[in-house]
């Protein structure tokens, strides 16, 4: 069984090094390591059709025609300004490892936390999941959940944030 120094050893030499993918199995313990897995996706917005209108004129018009001017778009109304992460009046959650967030202990369960939950030195807020074992992520601050940085499932980074919670 490897020791977490060890694992942290592989996981900065990997870091460090130009390799994407990584095996090391001894004894019937295997790490796997991956990085650099970059996903692009490319968004498409859909046509706008501008249909122009049409003039028809039967006889000579002693005025000029004049045709409306298209309707412009109303910008969309300013968003309320999301909380940052570089914001030093907040405390964040990082991951404690390399691993696979989860916001509930099984698919079934509702999340630990929510946006707007109060919650406790030792209040659980999600499992990071690594190597096939899951461990369990308490907040280590009093205060209230202002936002969720990762989505169930993602792949988190060692020191990765994963909440920010504004501190009482």
């Amino acid at each position: 069984m490897f020791k977490i120094q060890e694992i942290r050893e592989i996981i900065k030499l990997v870091d460090s090094s130009s390799i994407d993918e990584f095996v090391y199995e001894v004894d019937g313990a295997k790490v796997k390591l991956k990085k650099n897995n970059v996903v692009v996706t490319e968004t498409v917005a859909p046509k706008k059709e501008v249909v122009a209108p049409v003039v028809q004129q039967s006889a000579p018009a002693e005025a000029p025609v004049v045709t409306p001017a298209p309707a412009k778009e109303e910008a969309p109304a300013p968003a309320a300004a999301a909380p940052s992460v570089n914001d030093p009046s907040l405390h964040k959650i990082v991951s404690p490892m390399v691993g696979t967030f989860y916001q509930a202990p099984n698919p079934d369960s509702p999340a630990y936390v929510k946006v707007g939950d109060k919650v406790g030195d030792e209040t659980i807020v999600c499992i990071v999941e690594a190597m096939k074992l899951f461990n369990e992520i308490e907040a280590e601050v009093q205060g209230e959940i202002v936002e969720i940085l990762v989505k169930d499932g993602d792949l988190v980074e060692y020191g990765q944030p994963l909440f920010l919670v504004k501190a009482e």
